[in-house]
C-alpha cells in the first residue's frame, strides 16, 4: 500500500494570484457567457482602478468578437481562443477562430429589419474602440482584436 500524504504540497493546494490572460472555449453558444465572465473576473483583477464603464465596455466587445467567431468562424468541434491584456488605461481583446473569412459589417440588413437581432457587432466595435480594432491572419485561421481605452 502507498502512504499518500494527508495535505496537498503548497504549490497544488495555492490558487495562483492572477487570473489567466487567455481562455479557450468550444464551439457553442454558451461561449459568450463564458467569456463575459472571464474578461469581468480578468478586467477586475488586472486593472482594479478601471472605471466601471470601461468594464462594461470590456465585457461588451468580448461578448461581441466571441458571438461572431462562434457564428462565422468555427463549425461544431472547433475552438475559439480568448486573448485579455490590460496595460496602462485600455484594456486589448484578441479572439482567435479556425476561419480566415474576415468580419464584414452587416448593418445594413439589421437596418432593413430592425427585429433581426443580428449584425451589428462591428457597429458596437465602432462606437466602442473607433479606429481601434481589426484582424489578421493565423497559420490556421484569423484572430481579430480591439482595443479599449478607458475613456471610450
Amino acid at each position: 500500500m502507498i502512504d499518500l500524504p494527508q495535505v496537498l504540497p503548497p504549490a497544488c493546494s495555492t490558487p495562483t494570484a492572477e487570473p489567466p490572460s487567455t481562455l479557450l472555449l468550444a464551439s457553442e453558444p454558451q461561449s459568450a457567457q463564458r467569456a463575459r465572465e472571464f474578461a469581468r473576473r480578468f478586467i477586475t483583477h488586472c486593472a482594479p482602478d478601471a472605471p466601471d464603464a470601461h468594464v462594461d465596455a470590456v465585457v461588451l466587445v468580448t461578448s461581441e468578437l466571441v458571438t461572431n467567431a462562434y457564428r462565422y468562424g468555427t463549425e461544431p468541434g472547433d475552438m475559439i481562443r480568448v486573448e485579455l491584456d490590460a496595460e496602462g488605461e485600455r484594456t486589448r481583446v484578441e479572439v482567435q477562430d479556425p476561419v480566415r473569412r474576415r468580419p464584414r459589417n452587416q448593418c445594413a440588413s439589421a437596418e432593413r429589419d430592425p427585429e433581426r437581432n443580428r449584425g451589428r457587432g462591428l457597429v458596437i466595435l465602432d462606437a466602442l474602440c473607433p479606429g481601434l480594432w481589426g484582424c489578421g491572419d493565423r497559420p490556421l485561421g484569423k484572430f481579430v482584436w480591439a482595443e479599449i481605452p478607458w475613456n471610450g
